[in-house]
């Protein structure tokens, strides 16, 4: 039995052998007594034995805790691997079994670490091991310091985010925070690179002198770590000491976020140094603006005041920079923060000659929106123009032409837009000083910026504000905000900028929308407290609805009296209903939201909803007011020489399928009936806020009638825009077919202004 007992131990030892030599095990001390077994080397509790039963060398590790089991550390074939691993052991396990009281489960990752990092020292082993009270060991804190393969214990911490062993290495074991790694990084680049803002603070709670220090890649544990996104990392590094003003190889820690688009580690930096928005890169000069990619990022940064349109050493503004990587969402960001799209950078060239390099539909659409001049030359003496020609395609495929781009376009500018046409120069004198002329603006939400666009073909024709060109503006719904803005002096530029800012905002979520976010932005460019009456000239209307009778009666804000004769009453009335406010009392901002008001997109403003229900185009009613206005006037009345009517653009006309709404017989019935009920109801909103049919004709025939010029404009759009669209792309080209339609009625606008005025 004993032989049979012997024989089964060697097989287990054998297969042990192949198995998994490196496993820790309990084995007892009196099976080293003899049996062929022989003490080869010894150090401290650390034996070597060679095992001549099983042709294997044994490295025990005596435990004087329990004096008759031993613990087997490894059992290997090779007598080099076994000299090689009980030298590694015995010098890098002194500190752990001195310290610990070992067995084999524990044992198991330090052996485990030695032989994966043969390199580094015990103190490394415990860092990773996590076993802080072996870093009071002498023998490691004599080498806390020192580096293996250029890297300390600290780092390794800082790597791991130990923070109790970060704080042993410091407070016990004197660990320095500025020794530095083969890649020049200190422990708090280390600590940088993960997500473990308390070893930072720990590391920064004393005196800590890697915390500015640059790497080999020339950046500071704050670049590191604003690159990386962590940005609770970057609040304790600002916190412990670090400075945002260290530049590295290609600039400051606020362009190392702004490169890789984070958000939140630039907002710290900026909070800890609002300077930093105009710091200037080593390689190009340029700010954190130039460095944007996305339109987030430009946003939040000229939200704190970014200059839009700073210089680089280069030459280039952000609006260069953008264009030339193609980045349309961000480039309007720009163009709606009043970015110059005239401004010449490298080689002279503006925006627009970068875009018709890189045939970049969409941006060249927005920087001729936005006022790009087609004929500015760049220092090769090269117009926008020359290079769209250049660049087009041919025939086979699809090129500029077919694609209705730009090019012409602006060729057909630079043919013929030069001076006033002969049909311009025959046009006759409309207006006299004592004619009033009428401005009219329909209502249609977001489309509010054709209204703009064709104000500032207007503006630039006559050379004077939109203020300074009328006696009367009306307006419905968008029409009315901007007819308060004209009055307010808004500029036309600032206004079409604003509509694109703010469009995200008021149209945020489903429908319908919040009305905070509108009111507040009516509250910020009107005033809390500004009246109606405040602005005198010129006069205006602001057309709502009174939703709080039925039927519902149109309702006028005005910034002058009511007119003295009062019309008869519509309707026999029923019931008694609250007054209404006067202009001295009427606060414009309000009056703006009740026009605004439109049912469905946004709730009611008290007892008004959107004026066009009853006055999407408002020009009758404007003149139905002046007419009014004028009864009993005598000699002050003044002759209404012109009515200029904007419209927001006419969408295409399509097919119908059915309007048919009945009681269905079968499911087939109920589709179409539900089609039917569906159109009927898009036809009858339509026709209830229709502005470019008969409400045209009944307006021109009247100032036919009573010899009053009256000019209409309204863009026909390829396709149709929505009240709430806010998408850039489709606005902008919204606003492309608004620039060419204008460039078409460039005489109409010519005629509308005496040269003599």
């Amino acid at each position: 039995m004993q032989f049979i007992g012997r024989l089964l131990d060697t097989v287990s030892s054998v297969s042990t052998l192949f198995t998994n030599p490196y496993r820790v095990r309990d084995v007892p001390v009196s099976d080293y007594g003899g049996g062929g077994k022989v003490k080869v080397k010894e150090d401290g509790r650390m034996y070597l034995y060679k095992n001549t039963q099983c042709q294997s060398w044994d490295c025990l590790l005596m435990c004087p805790e329990t004096p008759t089991t031993a613990l087997r550390l490894f059992q290997v074939a090779s007598e080099e691997d076994a000299m090689n691993w009980f030298l590694q052991y015995s010098l890098k396990l002194r500190p752990f079994y001195e310290t610990l009281h070992l067995k084999a489960e524990p044992t198991q990752p330090i052996v485990d670490c030695i032989r994966s990092h043969p390199d580094w020292s015990s103190g490394h082993i415990a860092v990773e091991t996590g076993l802080r009270l072996c870093l009071k060991h002498n023998y490691v804190q004599r080498c806390t310091n020192k580096t293996w393969n250029c890297q300390t214990p600290l780092h390794l911490a800082c790597e791991r985010g130990n923070v109790a062993c970060v704080k042993e290495l410091l407070e016990e074991s004197q660990a320095r925070t500025d020794i530095k790694d083969r890649n020049g990084e200190t422990p708090v680049h280390s600590a940088a690179k993960q997500d473990s803002p308390a070893v930072i603070q720990v590391l920064c709670s004393r005196l800590c002198s890697g915390v500015n220090e640059v790497n080999s890649s020339g950046e500071t544990p704050l670049h590191v770590a604003s690159r990386m996104g962590r940005v609770e990392t970057v609040k304790a590094l600002l916190a412990g000491g670090a400075k945002c003003d260290v530049i590295g190889s290609s600039g400051y820690p606020i362009h190392s976020a702004m490169k890789h688009s984070e958000k939140d580690c630039v907002e710290e930096i900026l909070k800890a140094d609002s300077n930093q928005l105009h710091a200037q890169d080593a390689l190009y000069g340029g700010t954190p603006l130039h460095w944007a990619k996305t339109a987030e990022m430009c946003r939040l940064l000229l939200n704190h005041g970014c200059s839009v349109n700073f210089l680089s050493h280069t030459g280039e503004s952000p609006l260069h920079i953008l264009t030339k990587k193609g980045r349309f969402e961000a480039a309007m960001v720009l163009l709606t923060h009043e970015a110059n799209a005239n401004l010449k950078g490298q080689d002279g060239n503006t925006a627009l000659h970068l875009a018709m390099k890189m045939d970049h539909m969409e941006l060249i659409k927005a920087l001729i929106v936005f006022g790009a001049d087609v004929e500015i030359h760049n220092d090769l003496g090269e117009t926008p123009g020359l290079i769209a020609a250049r660049n087009s395609k041919g025939e086979g495929e699809k090129g500029w032409e077919e694609r209705h781009s730009p090019t012409v376009f602006i060729q057909s500018l630079r043919i013929q837009g030069h001076g006033s046409s002969s049909e311009a120069a025959e046009a006759p004198t409309l207006l006299s000083c004592r004619m009033d002329k009428l401005l009219c603006l329909d209502g249609g939400g977001i489309k509010g910026l054709v209204l703009i666009q064709m104000l500032i073909a207007l503006e630039k024709e006559a050379g004077r504000p939109t203020r300074e060109l009328f006696d009367w503006v009306a307006g419905t719904s968008t029409g009315g905000i901007l007819a308060l803005a004209i009055i307010h002096g808004k500029s036309m530029e600032y206004l079409r900028c604003l509509y694109f800012r703010m469009k995200e905002q008021v149209f945020r979520g489903s429908r319908p929308y919040e009305s905070a976010p509108l009111e507040d932005f009516l509250k910020k460019e009107f005033g809390e407290n500004t009246k109606m009456s405040d602005i005198k000239f010129p006069r205006v209307m602001v057309t709502s609805v009174l939703a709080d009778r039925h039927p519902g009666e149109l309702h006028i804000f005005r910034n002058y009296d009511p007119p003295s004769v009062q019309r008869v009453p519509p309707y026999a009335t029923t019931a008694t209903f609250k007054p209404l406010t006067v202009p001295q009392e009427q606060l414009v901002w309000r009056a703006a939201r009740s026009s605004g008001a439109a049912p469905t997109y946004f709730r009611p403003m008290g007892r008004f909803v959107d004026g066009g229900l009853l006055a999407n185009n408002p020009t009758l009613d404007a003149m139905t007011e002046i007419h009014q206005y004028n009864k009993g006037r005598g000699e002050q009345i003044k002759k209404l020489g012109i009515v200029v009517s904007l419209g927001t653009g006419k969408p295409p006309q399509v097919e119908v399928s059915s309007v048919d709404v009945f009681r269905p017989s079968n499911p087939l019935e109920l589709a179409k009936s539900f089609i039917g009920a569906k159109e009927l109801g898009k036809m009858l909103v339509d026709c209830c806020t229709d502005s470019d049919g008969c409400a045209v004709d009944r307006a021109a025939a009247w100032c036919e009638m009573i010899d009053t010029i009256y000019q209409r404009l309204s863009p026909q759009l390829s396709h149709e825009v929505m009240l709430d669209e806010v998408s850039d792309a489709v606005l902008v080209n919204m606003l492309w077919e608004t620039q060419m339609y204008l460039y078409e009625k460039k005489e109409v606008l010519q005629s509308l202004w005496s040269p003599n005025e």
